[in-house]
């Protein structure tokens, strides 16, 4: 009798917990996709210059990891602002780009409506069903290596389709990754929110990106 006493208690403590990590998640969450776009927004207007492919990822992984490295205190967050904020000014030129379509508004907002409707749908199906993804590690850790080995041929070779197969393959990726940290957050297997943050954040970004590109791949055909 003692010993189902402890469990359910534990096992309250451990839903508790997560309901916790998921709510600051969420939070965070939504406060630096805010700052993220308002950043991107300045960024676009003033019409400034893309840093490049190789400050863009020496950017993104110093501050990625340096976040690590802090995510249990509070520069922690000030990392992961000063990342996401990083992400939104490299948003800025691109989103420039694709104003310059003639029908580039329209595709912009058709992507950022995608992006918000898959976000949503996977978060509520894994929220709603609780289903444990952790399946999921097996197949984004393949996907990984094959989209950078795929991101490095394309910078190479001349291959007919592959920025586009690239981009199909990095929603795939991108949403599996959702699915995961979604997962991770309310089985247990993930007690950083700083983390979960940025593990959806950078998925959020990545998907939104994905599909401005395939959008505006087939409004040129």
């Amino acid at each position: 009798m003692r010993e189902q006493q402890d469990y359910s208690l534990q096992q309250t403590t451990a839903r508790s917990e997560s309901s916790a990590v998921l709510r600051n998640t969420y939070g965070l969450l939504a406060l630096t996709l805010a700052f993220s776009g308002v950043v991107a927004y300045f960024s676009q207007q003033m019409n400034m210059p893309h840093p490049g492919i190789m400050l863009t990822l020496v950017g993104f992984y110093g501050l990625f990891f340096l976040t690590m490295k802090l995510r249990d205190s509070g520069w922690g967050l000030l990392t992961t602002f000063a990342l996401t904020g990083f992400m939104g000014y490299t948003l800025g030129p691109i989103l420039n780009m694709y104003m310059a379509m003639p029908n580039g508004a329209s595709v912009i907002s058709s992507a950022f409506a995608m992006t918000a409707f898959v976000f949503t749908g996977l978060s509520a199906y894994v929220l709603i069903t609780r289903k444990d993804m952790s399946f999921l590690n097996g197949f984004i850790t393949v996907g990984f290596f094959v989209l950078l080995a795929a991101v490095i041929a394309s910078f190479i070779f001349d291959i007919s389709g592959i920025q586009l197969a690239i981009s199909a393959g990095f929603v795939l990726f991108s949403s599996a990754v959702i699915l995961y940290q979604t997962s991770a957050i309310i089985q247990g297997g993930e007690r950083n929110y700083i983390m979960a943050t940025i593990s959806l954040y950078v998925s959020i970004y990545n998907l939104f990106l994905s599909l401005l590109s395939l959008l505006g791949f087939a409004s040129n055909d």
